[in-house]
């Protein structure tokens, strides 16, 4: 079902029974490119207001809440759900099961590998020095592992990878790479202790 105030662009791809509610734009141009090929997969949910824009690649089974704005050239597997008002920038890495909160942000080059999780309002970075001239050409996204978990108003720092199945807690700052099953809590964030599944 596809909302008659949706505007979808040439070049998109819909899967079976994707629905598309009112005031979303799917396939939206970038930088003055046209046409760069759209595919959403089957059973998907965009909902109202939200903005998908072109040469995204999504898998099966994806939900937005409202007001999602997914920037262009992203990779996004299946089972992923982007909340209200959160944000992916481009050139974005999703594996299949991620879960976003409302409110997150991913920035360029950011990695999200299955499973993972991010709770309301997450932030993570990717300018070590912004507004530096050097900053576009330096930017170094960050590695979320497999099943890894972040909790609500947590701010990860650029280049940071946080290791499978570790868990960072809320509000924290993480300046440094979280080893596998680590949980991290503060500002800045440090081990607290180990997960044993």
């Amino acid at each position: 079902m596809i909302a008659l105030t949706a505007i979808i662009y040439p070049g998109v791809k819909l899967g079976k029974n994707a629905v598309i509610e009112d005031f979303c734009i799917i396939g939206a141009p970038f930088g003055g490119q046209q046409g760069q090929p759209t595919v959403i997969g089957d059973d998907a949910v965009i909902r109202s207001h939200t903005v998908i824009y072109a040469g995204n690649v999504i898998g099966s089974h994806f939900q937005t809440g409202n007001k999602a704005n997914i920037r262009e050239l992203n990779s996004i597997g299946n089972n992923v759900s982007v909340g209200t008002l959160s944000v992916i920038e481009h050139h974005v890495h999703i594996e299949d099961d991620v879960r976003i909160h409302s409110q997150v942000f991913v920035p360029e080059y950011s990695i999200l590998k299955r499973g993972a999780w991010l709770g309301p309002q997450v932030t993570l970075t990717n300018a070590k020095f912004p507004k530096h001239p050097d900053a576009k050409s330096e930017l170094r996204g960050v590695v979320v592992g497999e099943n890894a978990k972040i909790g609500a108003n947590a701010t990860i720092l650029p280049g940071v990878s946080l290791g499978s199945g570790s868990l960072v807690g809320a509000g924290s700052v993480v300046t440094k790479d979280v080893k596998p099953g680590e949980i991290v809590m503060g500002s800045p964030a440090v081990g607290f202790r180990q997960i044993h599944y």
